[in-house]
Order: C-alpha cells, then sequence, then structure tokens
C-alpha cells in the first residue's frame, strides 16, 4: 500500500464507474448549467466487535485523495502584476456565460500525455491513505442494500454477518456537488466468532484493504483528530454510536 509507482495522469475517455454530463436548466428565469458525474449509489457498515470493543474501519490508498494533496503541495504561481495585460476583469463566475476553464495541467513530475517522468516532488503514497467505513458499490440489482452490505462485511473485513443483523442506520446524500449519489448505512455488531477471514477486499479487483481497530474509548478523539484522514461517515457514525450505543455499553466515548 505505501508503494506507489510510474504514475500518470491521462485523459479519461471510458470508465465503469463514472460518466461526466453537462445539464442545461432555467432557474428563476436565468439560464444556467451543471457539470455532473452519474455514478453508482453506495452502502457502508458501521461495523461494532463487541468482544474487544472497537470499531472495524477499513484504510486504503485513494488516487483522488492523493493527487489533490500533490496539487496542494505545488508552489503558487507568482500573482501577476495589477494591469497587466492578460488579467480577466470581466467578473465572470461559474454558471452560465463564465469562460471554460483551461484543461488542468499534468502534476509536476508528468506529462499532460501521460507519459511517466521523473517524480523529484512526488509526495509519500501516505498522503492519500485514508480511514473509511467498510463499504461498496450498489451495482448488483438481484441483491439487497443489506445483502449487499453484508458481502463488503465479508470480502473487506471477514466477518460473516447474518442480513438480519444489519441495522440500518440513514440514507443520505454524497458529494452533492458533483454526484448526487445516494449512500446507505448500516450498522452490525460483530464478534471474535463471526470473524471467518482476514478480508482485505478482492485481490483480482485491484482492491487492497487494511484492516483496522480502533477501542471504543479512542472513538471521538479518532473522529475529531484532523491530523488521520478519514471520511465524513466515520465521524457521523462514531457520533450515532455515541447517541445511541454508547449507554449499553456503559462506556465513554467522549473526547
Amino acid at each position: 500500500m505505501e508503494q506507489i509507482n510510474n504514475l500518470q495522469v491521462v485523459p479519461c475517455t471510458d470508465s465503469n464507474y463514472l460518466k461526466p454530463f453537462r445539464v442545461h436548466y432555467s432557474q428563476n428565469g436565468t439560464k444556467k448549467y451543471w457539470d455532473f458525474m452519474r455514478t453508482h449509489d453506495s452502502v457502508s457498515v458501521l461495523i461494532f466487535n463487541t468482544t474487544s470493543h472497537c470499531f472495524v474501519l477499513v484504510k486504503q490508498f485513494r488516487p483522488a485523495v492523493y493527487m489533490c494533496e500533490w496539487e496542494r503541495s505545488k508552489p503558487k504561481p507568482p500573482e501577476p502584476a495589477e494591469g497587466s495585460e492578460g488579467a480577466d476583469s470581466s467578473g465572470a463566475g461559474a454558471g452560465a456565460g463564465a469562460a471554460q476553464p483551461e484543461a488542468p495541467e499534468a502534476p509536476e513530475g508528468e506529462s499532460a500525455g501521460g507519459e511517466a517522468t521523473p517524480n523529484p516532488g512526488q509526495p509519500p503514497a501516505s498522503a492519500g491513505v485514508t480511514y473509511e467505513l467498510c463499504a461498496g458499490l450498489v451495482d448488483k440489482p438481484d441483491l439487497t442494500l443489506e445483502e449487499i452490505a453484508r458481502q463488503e462485511v465479508l470480502e473487506e473485513c471477514g466477518y460473516d454477518v447474518p442480513v438480519t443483523k444489519l441495522r440500518r442506520i440513514t440514507s443520505y446524500r454524497s458529494g452533492v456537488g458533483v454526484t448526487g449519489a445516494k449512500q446507505t448505512m448500516f450498522y452490525a455488531e460483530v464478534s471474535d466468532e463471526n470473524r471467518v477471514g482476514e478480508g482485505g477486499g478482492q485481490p483480482q479487483e485491484g482492491e487492497l484493504i487494511e484492516v483496522v481497530k480502533v477501542p471504543l474509548h479512542e472513538a471521538m478523539s479518532f473522529a475529531y483528530d484532523e491530523k488521520i484522514p478519514k471520511t465524513m461517515g466515520v465521524i457521523f457514525s462514531f457520533i450515532w454510536f455515541q447517541s445511541n450505543m454508547s449507554p449499553k455499553y456503559k462506556i465513554s466515548t467522549n473526547v
């Protein structure tokens, strides 16, 4: 997971997961447009091990996070001098009539055509590693959301959880500015007896997942520690557990 080599950035002309579109519409008489991605809905599962009183999360490398961190670390270009030629003083913003942005530059050390070149400023792989809930795409029409969630828990974390033991927490929209896809979150209690495998995902599908545990008494400190890269699902689910489940275990999860 910590070795990222031969990184290239190339145009995405075809994908099984992302479909870009532009929608034109009128809102209160003003013509507008918005670019968005059509993606699959998904499920996520907050897993709590009652044997060891810890949460079971997954840790994996996310290229999108990695590239954002790379861009963030790049030196800022010098500001153009006031009144210099070529400066855009039209004040046009996003939406209808705004100038189209130019194609993004390739990250330092790479060519726009996708050919790998030396990357002296490439950040470590850890810059793209995040802590997340066990989760998966809703891409199996013959299975219910609960069945998909059960399958993901088994594949990613190695626990065999009956569908009847999955508790639905809620569903919500994720990435509303880009995708608007729906994610449904479940809660599952497991014990060491439910552990039937090592987890780690499906290597044949390119998954490389590490199973990690967060002790219950450290959960809220973990959730609010900005130095630990994590998804909003982790933070929300820990807060949900504190409000709904922690009295059952009589253990404080306060920071």
